[in-house]
């Protein structure tokens, strides 16, 4: 081998390194097992609860729930070290054109600021009427805070944001591709995945849905890849959101501004950000915003309700690739007797992560975990109910890329009755999904095990 060419596996190797830096989950051997107290930290906008006064709070909100619930929050909160925060309303939002223009109809009544964080601003119809209405709130007087993701907006032209800048929004394009951009804190691997819209610091809405006719997936790789398949080119996408009122709603202020200042992209404009906000409604919720810097909390969470859960366990996972953790937790779920389903794409926008996935369907179907793959749509959606009680809707994946390098946000609902809505969901995604089984899996063309193997081996990257 030539000097030239050592020279080049040395500079690729150090890129390697240095972009990916190798980090690992935390380790669920060290996930709290038995609760350290016996009512769980609540959260209000003055202040927290003392236990008497949070344990009468949680009685009435969870008069309907398993003792298993309290038990659940506080080994969450152990692992997490996030509290609940109470008296929040949480509407679920099935569809993704509806929420478009729930999110529209939110922006319209604004009468001080929007921030908005989205990882794709696409300038299609979509994102073009969603830019105007920006402008036009600008022109009342409202403040428009963007954050948008370098990546993410890859494909969206430069233009598109000088004319929000143009009409008085104030644009940060998160961690530019450009090193010049962005000198000394170059983090080209750390995306800011998160979607986060809150208006009047009154109103949020978090999710998986971007500013977009169409979403695409977290992967480095992603710029504006197409859909993968024919079919995936005739459907629509099938994604979840939540709006929330409520003292919830400054935990997501909070972790928008907080994202603004990470990136020393200078003072927001002066506005009250933070009004006093009263109970909006009986849900407590558990706002989990995570950084690469932060523990995986997310994943801690997720990991934490799936070992705890003791009837059933329903994920719906747009792009879906474990580690092995995971996979334990899920069979070990199933072997206790729980009913452990996942509902995965059947039809998806990206080869490497289907293919990804797929690599680890052998061992979670003979371990009893069911695997249904929806076929109507292109799925983006990331949620899961657990015990009918325990839900998180959010931006992040099952993937190492989410946990280890994204900036994500999802938020934890504790309560029976949202967990029912949850459940109603995830039904309506398994009639409209096929059933993948373990003879018929074991059958799949020797093409497609070879393009698992491949893609298994780039899982740390997608």
């Amino acid at each position: 081998m030539n000097k030239y060419r050592i020279s080049a596996w040395a500079a690729f190797l150090a890129f390697v390194c240095v972009v990916a830096s190798c980090k690992t989950l935390p380790d669920a051997d060290r996930l709290p097992d038995q609760p350290a107290k016996a009512t769980p930290t609540v959260a209000t906008p003055r202040g927290a609860l003392d236990k008497k006064k949070a344990s009468a709070l949680l009685a009435r909100r969870w008069a309907n729930a398993t003792p298993d619930l309290k038990q659940l929050a506080v080994l969450e909160e152990q692992a997490t070290g996030v509290p609940l925060i109470a008296g929040n309303r949480v509407d679920l939002l099935f569809d993704g054109p509806a929420t478009i223009r729930a999110m529209m109809d939110a922006a319209r009544a604004a009468t001080t600021s929007i921030n908005l964080e989205t990882y794709i601003f696409d300038r299609d119809p979509v994102g073009l009427e969603f830019a105007e209405l920006l402008i036009e709130k600008r022109r009342q007087g409202v403040v428009v805070n963007i954050i948008a993701d370098g990546v993410g907006t890859l494909a969206t032209p430069k233009e598109f944001f000088e004319h929000l800048r143009a009409g008085g929004l104030n644009v940060l394009i998160f961690n530019p591709v450009n090193p010049a951009q962005r000198p000394g804190k170059w983090q080209l691997n750390n995306r800011d995945h998160r979607k986060i819209m809150v208006v009047d610091g009154k109103v949020a809405f978090t999710g998986g849905i971007n500013i977009s006719e169409t979403y695409a997936n977290s992967s480095l790789f992603r710029s504006r890849m197409k859909a993968s398949t024919a079919d995936a080119n005739k459907v629509g996408w099938r994604d979840t959101h939540i709006r929330i009122e409520g003292p919830a709603v400054a935990a997501l202020q909070y972790a928008f501004i907080d994202n603004w200042v990470s990136q020393e992209a200078g003072e927001l404009p002066q506005v009250d950000y933070f009004p006093r906000l009263a109970p909006a409604g009986d849900k407590v919720v558990r706002v989990l915003a995570t950084t690469p810097e932060r523990d995986s909390e997310i994943y801690k969470a997720l990991l934490l309700a799936i070992n705890e859960a003791k009837k059933s366990v329903h994920i719906t996972s747009a792009y879906f690739v474990p580690d092995q953790q995971t996979v334990d937790a899920l069979i070990g779920a199933a072997k206790r007797g729980a009913d452990v389903k996942l509902v995965l794409p059947g039809v998806s926008d990206h080869d490497f992560i289907k293919y990804a996935g797929q690599s680890f369907y052998d061992q979670l179907l003979k371990g009893g975990v069911r695997i249904y793959q929806l076929q109507v749509a292109v799925l983006h959606a990331k949620t899961a109910v657990i015990d009918s009680m325990w839900s998180t809707i959010g931006s992040a994946n099952i993937d190492r890329r989410s946990f280890i390098h994204n900036y994500e946000v999802n938020v934890v609902v504790l309560d029976p009755a949202f967990g029912r809505d949850m459940e109603s969901a995830f039904n309506e995604d398994l009639r409209d999904s096929k059933e993948v089984t373990l003879e018929q899996w074991r059958r799949r063309p020797w093409t497609d095990r070879i393009r698992e193997m491949l893609s298994r081996l780039t899982e740390y990257w997608i």
